[in-house]
């Protein structure tokens, strides 16, 4: 055969080939329709470059994350200059598409961030991986396509490379994160910066919020258990809502105690709570420590007005509003007869209906029915006020998921 003509053959056998690989290719996806797969590392920055697109896409943004910042974190005057801070966050709900809010609120110096990833992805701001967050402010990332799958451990690291604080945080936030530097890696259980993360969803009707205390934060929960009550909320509602965590421990109704329990609620209901993106219901689980933390509120009617005025401004805003009777604590150090009738006033103005649109009785589900002035023994945690893994998922399974669709629609981009 000459020469000639064997190269023509051999050009007709491989572009052959090719139109059968791609007539079986164009079977194959009309039986199975298309494959969601993860993006190659050059596809996902340019897409995080470039947000048009990731913006775009379908559905609304919703949370699927947050925590309430609490103070600047003692010792970082000079912020952490030239670490990296590794945030481990539990999801609620999935999507395909996040973004990141960063405050720098107790800061007293500007906030530089000159990288961010989101589960390695990376994450820009206005077009640029570097931003500056002022002092007292905060700053929302482009959307960047990352896989973000629910009831799962997502990270979201940064890096600081100068001096500028101190850092707005969220201790005891009983998840494992992490601290990097030229040192090592050092665990820790404190979110720094990081103060919600956002999906886009198409199935989730809009976002649980959860403003309490520490009961709410998980105090007496396992870490890295997940078991706070609103996970369990989180794993009960299967997707249909995002839940996002405002709880602080020590928080009050109003005032400040004399521990470090952050902003009242009357104080941050607005930026934790009503500015939370996708935010549908408001679920309200304050007032225990009103009554039981120095100074003590021993007028049941000013914590009682207190919550309704956090239910009115929640009802402005467009939320449906679901509050949380007090939970027992006697035998706790601060207990007293006359804090116990307190407690049991502002519960029966709850049950009575005249504060909230609908009430879930996080008391009964935790008392001993033959102490009812205390916790079960088998939801304490050992202190006699905060419970442990089996009493938060008490609270959890008490929520009727009923109550949280009574709400209208979720605000979208909300901010």
């Amino acid at each position: 055969m000459p020469r000639r003509q064997g190269y023509a053959l051999l050009i007709a056998l491989v572009a052959g080939t090719a139109v059968l690989a791609a007539a079986v290719a164009f079977g194959t996806t009309l039986l199975s329709g298309p494959r969601s797969t993860p993006l190659p590392p050059a596809e996902t920055q340019a897409a995080a470059r470039n947000p048009v697109d990731p913006a775009a896409s379908g559905g609304t943004w919703i949370a699927t994350w947050t925590a309430a910042p609490v103070r600047g974190e003692p010792g970082t005057e000079g912020g952490l200059p030239g670490r990296t801070i590794r945030n481990v966050v539990h999801t609620s709900i999935g999507g395909n598409v996040a973004r990141i809010t960063l405050s720098n609120l107790f800061g007293t110096a500007p906030l530089v961030i000159d990288q961010a990833t989101v589960n390695t992805r990376p994450v820009t701001f206005k077009g640029a991986a570097a931003v500056t967050v002022a002092a007292g402010g905060r700053v929302i990332s482009d959307p960047v396509v990352v896989p973000v799958a629910p009831d799962s451990d997502l990270q979201v690291s940064f890096r600081t490379p100068q001096a500028g604080g101190p850092v707005t945080y969220h201790p005891n936030s009983h998840q494992t994160s992490y601290l990097i530097d030229e040192r090592g890696t050092w665990t820790t259980t404190h979110w720094r910066y990081l103060t919600a993360v956002d999906v886009r969803s198409e199935r989730a009707r809009g976002a649980i919020v959860a403003l309490g205390d520490s009961l709410t934060a998980g105090s007496g929960s396992t870490t890295d258990a997940n078991a706070r009550w609103p996970d369990v909320l989180a794993d009960r509602l299967g997707g249909r809502y995002g839940v996002a965590n405002a709880g602080i421990a020590g928080n009050r109704v109003v005032g400040v105690g004399r521990g470090t329990g952050g902003q009242a609620g009357t104080d941050r209901l607005d930026r934790d709570a009503l500015s939370v993106a996708g935010a549908r219901t408001l679920v309200v689980a304050l007032g225990i420590n009103d009554v039981q933390q120095s100074p003590q509120e021993a007028d049941p009617q000013r914590i009682v007005d207190s919550l309704r005025a956090l239910a009115d401004r929640a009802h402005a805003r467009g939320l449906s509003v679901v509050g949380a009777t007090l939970t027992p604590f006697e035998g706790f150090a601060t207990w007293t007869p006359q804090r116990e009738a307190v407690r049991q006033a502002v519960n029966e103005q709850i049950r009575a209906g005249t504060v909230f649109d609908a009430y879930v009785d996080f008391d009964a589900a935790v008392r001993d029915p033959a102490a009812p002035g205390r916790i079960l023994t088998s939801y304490d945690s050992g202190d006699h006020l905060h419970l442990n893994d089996d009493g938060y998922r008490a609270l959890g399974d008490h929520v009727d998921p009923k109550l949280l669709d009574r709400a209208g629609a979720p605000r979208s981009d909300a901010l």
